[in-house]
């Protein structure tokens, strides 16, 4: 915690009616605040982990595909295993440069949200309409030091969530964006 000193004037502490001086933590979380004036990516590990997840899917559908052909003698599940299998290949070989695509801003008022190559999404996820900011964090990401960060609003066509942060930084800005949004939602 900082020295009520190094603090910005207008989050000075109040004096509480018994002469103690007291901190409200949002206040001081919005005071220090400053928005990105770039785009943040997520961390380069977390091509590791799309890479590990397609492949482990992959294997899944190829080997029931390779079993229903020797049980059932079905004459087209060695072909469809066949495309499954090259269809992942070409999107593992995607999978660095569509990580490389998502990324996210602390803006003045919201969040600001970006994924995709092809279909580009961005989503604006204004502080003050955050109702839940979770983290969480699969075996392989854990294993990596990463961690997914999701932002639940009303409305559930902006839940965004941020992969592959490192966990330091996911529980940094979770912090962060937790005291935004309730020094914002006082406003409403």
């Amino acid at each position: 915690m900082p020295e009520p000193d190094a603090l910005p004037a207008d989050a000075a502490p109040d004096a509480a009616p018994d002469g103690a001086a007291t901190l409200d933590a949002a206040a001081v979380a919005a005071a220090r605040f400053t928005p990105d004036t770039e785009w943040r990516r997520v961390s380069p590990k977390y091509i590791v982990v799309e890479v590990v997840g397609s492949i482990v899917t992959t294997l899944v559908i190829v080997a029931g595909l390779l079993v229903a052909f020797w049980l059932w003698q079905l004459w087209w599940a060695p072909w469809a295993a066949g495309a499954v299998a090259i269809v992942a290949v070409i999107g593992i070989a995607l999978e660095p440069r569509r990580v490389r695509s998502i990324g996210y801003r602390l803006r003045e008022d919201d969040l600001l949200f970006r994924r995709g190559i092809m279909f580009q999404r961005q989503v604006s996820v204004p502080y003050g309409r955050m109702q839940l900011v979770d983290i969480t964090r699969g075996p392989v990401a854990r294993a990596l030091g990463l961690a997914e960060l999701k932002f639940v609003t009303a409305a559930a066509s902006t839940a965004v969530t941020v992969p592959g942060l490192p966990e330091a930084e996911a529980d940094r800005l979770r912090d962060e964006l937790v005291a935004l949004a309730e020094s914002r939602r006082a406003g409403l």
